[in-house]
């Protein structure tokens, strides 16, 4: 089993490093382009916004072609959009083409993730999701480090996307383990959660906020600066380490007691975070560790936010939760870097950071109301899991059915 397993994890950590890569690296290659402000944003928010809808639409995919053909078509629409973007170097190709790819994405992670979950036995579960986020976050931090070697006016970085989504296809392709069945699971409207759970939908949205403003805009405003490709791509590194190394210890402390109490803290430490990064010098002794701070507070903002949720509800819907909690998080990243690049461009990257800085802020003030007037869920007994909506929703078939979307 392990083996066959193994060949899943390695597939999607090449398709992770490529993601990784890809994201930073668009960034960078569009502050050469002079597209403007408005269409960079547009740009980048195409692949979340692809993201999401993917999210949607992957579940039917996979249920009519099985999970080979469907990891073989959404990875073809990844390679054959990624192809066409230094073809056509024209604003409106390029946010087709990155739409396309959020698409492709979100399936392959759903593709994959569906498949472990169907392999792995219940004892063994947690373990193999354990080695899959890890792997997951070390590819991410790998594509960064990518970032100080290539050449950005080239098109060699879009062939070595090319050939990692490839790579990774043929892996899957040629693999001896046997594709499953998805189970069908409780369903839930998005109005129903937000009555019951209103704090984890309004932290995911800010979470997706934050989370795709910092990672679409921070890399274009340093090249911008004259910080050399080496310095970013550490930077970027840092930033993905950091999220690895707070997921479990935030997860431990929040499994302890109320969940919106921990979730406060992180809204106020990366509000306090960015705005460090403003006033205090920005030398590398002092802008790494930020870094590192930033990148563990929001990238356990959501995983935080779906525990919540998920006390609110009954053991046959979490899927149906996690699913929603996905495109409401998909909602707030395509809107990042859309408001991220306008306030970037009137006021540079304290603007940016002021804007991250608020938004965090007003999360932790209206969890805190919450707090007054509502009293914390019982905890449900499940494994902590770590999770990152924008590169492997967890088990996540986000699939709206007719009654979901009635009620929402």
């Amino acid at each position: 089993m392990f083996v066959q397993i193994g060949a899943l994890i390695i597939a999607t950590s090449l398709i992770q490093l490529a993601v990784g890569f890809f994201n930073t690296f668009l960034s960078l290659r569009l502050t050469a382009e002079h597209f403007g402000p408005g269409l960079n944003g547009l740009i980048l928010s195409a692949y979340f916004a692809g993201f999401t809808v993917g999210a949607m639409v992957s579940g039917r995919l996979i249920r009519r072609i099985g999970h080979i053909r469907s990891y073989a078509a959404f990875a073809g629409m990844v390679v054959v959009a990624t192809a066409m973007i230094p073809l056509l170097v024209q604003p409106l190709v390029w946010i087709v083409c990155r739409l396309i790819v959020g698409i492709g994405c979100v399936g392959l992670f759903i593709t994959t993730e569906s498949w472990l979950n169907a392999k792995a036995r219940a004892d063994q579960r947690g373990r193999v999701f354990s080695i899959y986020m890890v792997g997951t976050f070390v590819a991410l931090a790998i594509g960064q480090l990518l970032i100080s070697v290539v050449v950005m006016a080239s098109a060699a970085p879009f062939f070595i996307i090319m050939g990692l989504f490839s790579l990774a296809l043929v892996i899957m392709s040629t693999t001896r383990a046997e594709a499953p069945g998805l189970a069908s699971e409780g369903s839930l409207g998005l109005g129903e959660l937000s009555q019951r759970a209103p704090t984890a939908v309004i932290g995911c949205v800010v979470g997706g906020l934050v989370n795709s403003a910092f990672y679409a805009l921070v890399p274009a405003w340093m090249l911008d600066e004259g910080t050399d490709q080496s310095t970013i791509a550490l930077f970027m590194f840092v930033a993905v380490l950091g999220g690895l190394a707070f997921q479990i210890p935030v997860g431990r402390l929040s499994d302890r007691g109320d969940r919106r109490i921990v979730l406060i803290g992180l809204a106020l430490g990366f509000a306090t975070t960015a705005l460090l990064l403003v006033v205090l010098p920005h030398t590398l002794a002092i802008v790494l560790p930020l870094a590192a701070l930033l990148g563990g507070f929001m990238s356990t903002l959501y995983p935080v936010c779906v525990a919540y949720a998920l006390d609110h509800m009954s053991s046959d819907r979490m899927v149906a939760v996690s699913g929603k909690l996905i495109l409401v998080n998909g909602f707030g990243s395509a809107l990042g870097p859309l408001i991220g690049a306008t306030v970037m461009a009137r006021m540079g990257i304290n603007g940016l950071l002021y804007f991250m800085a608020v938004a965090t802020a007003v999360l932790a003030a209206v969890v805190a109301r919450r707090i007054r007037v509502r009293a914390p869920p019982a905890h449900v007994a499940r494994p902590f899991d770590i999770l990152d909506p924008m590169t492997a929703p967890i088990l996540q078939e986000p699939e709206e059915s007719p009654r979901d979307s009635a009620a929402a």
